[in-house]
């Protein structure tokens, strides 16, 4: 089942972080980037976010499932759509324990 379009689109809303989170169309999904940094994705009309320490720091716990089959497990975070000061939170503190994007590199022309 894929995800809806409404559904992923409401995330970055909810979250309250503006421009800076990006939702975009991946592989019939959905990924979102935080400061240009892959962070969680929504796969099946549920919220997944990266695995990292801020989980941890902040308290929380959350079922951990496949986002798609053959992937690893991820956190679903489900219940933070109904609490966006929470979700909000949680993407700033994951974002820095994720290391920074890599610079594009410049295309020579010939």
């Amino acid at each position: 089942m894929a995800t809806d379009a409404s559904f992923a689109e409401s995330v970055p809303d909810l979250a309250r972080l503006g421009s800076r989170l990006v939702c975009r169309r991946m592989f019939g999904e959905y990924g979102y980037h935080l400061d240009g940094v892959f962070i969680a994705l929504a796969c099946d009309n549920s919220l997944f976010i990266k695995q990292t320490p801020a989980i941890e720091a902040l308290g929380l716990d959350f079922p951990l499932r496949p986002p798609y089959p053959g992937a690893k497990p991820y956190p679903v975070i489900d219940e933070l759509l109904d609490d966006p000061e929470t979700l909000n939170a949680l993407l700033l503190e994951t974002l820095k324990h994720l290391p920074p994007p890599k610079a594009k590199k410049t295309r020579r022309k010939r």
